[in-house]
């Protein structure tokens, strides 16, 4: 794997750099060839929180995890952790759809018994509650009021420009996004 390193507020020091290649490059176990896409690895400083993101690129799949933590090297460990929770956790998924596409190869190696009866009680999925309601056509800044309204981290509308369902959201450090398809 090839690494590209960026670092906001810090920098990149060659320990940092070893730490994140020898843990990252852990994950290479779950596949059958080599990766060889490049892994982007953002890491920054703010106050006394260490941010981590780690995205890994490939051919019909993304993988991306992002961690915060007071220490720089446990933000590293918990961000491999939740990337091979979830390469486990799609394992099944993925090597399920390119079976189906007639790929000749499988993404993620085959892992032992156990690991794939433990990926089994993982990847089972239970909704506990469906919403359904209309979608009010709307303009972006009338959704984030209603959004801030009701209490919730994010909220669907149908735009009233576009006539496209869209998504705004609150982000962690306050500010808001918007989400629309591609047209």
């Amino acid at each position: 794997m090839k690494y590209n390193f960026r670092g906001e507020n810090l920098e990149v020091t060659g320990a940092i750099k070893d730490y994140v290649e020898k843990k990252v490059g852990k994950l290479e176990r779950y596949f059958d060839t080599p990766l060889t896409s490049e892994v982007h690895v953002n890491i920054s400083v703010y106050n006394d929180e260490q941010k981590i993101e780690v995205t890994i690129p490939m051919k019909d799949l993304l993988l991306r995890a992002e961690e915060r933590h007071i220490d720089l090297y446990a933000a590293i460990d918990l961000v491999v952790d939740k990337l091979e929770r979830q390469i486990r956790k799609h394992k099944t998924k993925v090597n399920r759809k390119f079976r189906q596409d007639g790929a000749p190869k499988y993404v993620f190696a085959e892992l032992e018994k156990e690991a794939q009866e433990e990926i089994q009680e993982e990847s089972d999925i239970e909704i506990v509650r469906t919403k359904r309601f209309d979608l009010k056509p709307m303009d972006s800044e009338e959704a984030v009021l209603q959004m801030d309204m009701l209490g919730h981290i994010f909220y669907v509308f149908t735009n009233a420009e576009t006539n496209d369902t869209n998504i705004v959201y609150k982000r962690r450090d306050g500010r808001y996004g918007l989400i629309e398809p591609n047209s």
